[in-house]
């Protein structure tokens, strides 16, 4: 979900559970559950990695991002407190020390904590696992955009947010949590981003052949 394993990148079941200091079942079992939401693909030789992105299914990814997360905090806005508001604010500002130290993995994590904490505001939000569906199929690209993100993220789309809510402003609150989705990243586009990655991937395989 934050991007630490590129697309393309095969794994063994045992190089994961090595990794990660845990037997190979459990290692299964997470598998198999992150196969069925299309965040890994397993093979039929006991391998798995982070499936390849087509420009077409980024764009639709990115798009059903923003129905989804614009529905998610427009059901929260009428529940949001100010010891919530006090909680994204906190996280925003971490958010900014993350990126000044160019933390990207902090970062996205962070940012995913600043949405999340927004939605989870109303009880009984149905919406988050398919928001966080998402956030998996989208990752590994998630740190492309953050490398490109000084050159397009002139806006604080999350202050505009905080304002939003603590205006309880529908309108305000939906513009906010759409523009923050395109301008943290679509705003590269789909075919950069997929170039991007291409390009890392042949960089890496002539540093495997030298």
């Amino acid at each position: 979900m934050i991007g630490r394993i590129p697309p393309g990148r095969a794994l063994t079941i045992r190089e994961i559970a090595e990794a990660l200091n845990v037997s190979m079942m459990p290692v299964r079992e997470a598998l198999r559950l992150l196969s069925a939401e299309r965040a890994l693909e397993v093979r039929d030789n006991r391998r798995v990695q982070v499936p390849n992105m087509t420009a077409s299914r980024f764009r639709e990814l990115c798009e059903l991002r923003i129905v989804l997360e614009t529905h998610a905090a427009l059901g929260a806005l009428p529940y949001i407190k100010a010891e919530h508001l006090a909680e994204i604010e906190k996280i925003d500002r971490q958010i900014d020390e993350a990126n000044l130290r160019s933390d990207f993995e902090r970062a996205i994590a962070l940012n995913q904590d600043f949405h999340r904490t927004i939605y989870l505001a109303k009880p009984d939000q149905e919406s988050l696992p398919l928001i966080e569906s998402v956030w998996l199929q989208l990752g590994p690209f998630i740190r492309i955009a953050l490398s490109r993100l000084d050159d397009y993220y002139r806006i604080d789309r999350h202050a505009e947010a905080v304002s939003a809510l603590r205006r309880q402003d529908p309108i305000g609150l939906r513009v906010a949590i759409e523009a923050d989705v395109r301008d943290g990243i679509m705003h590269v586009g789909a075919e950069d981003l997929l170039n991007a990655h291409l390009g890392m991937m042949r960089v890496g395989h002539h540093a495997k052949r030298g």
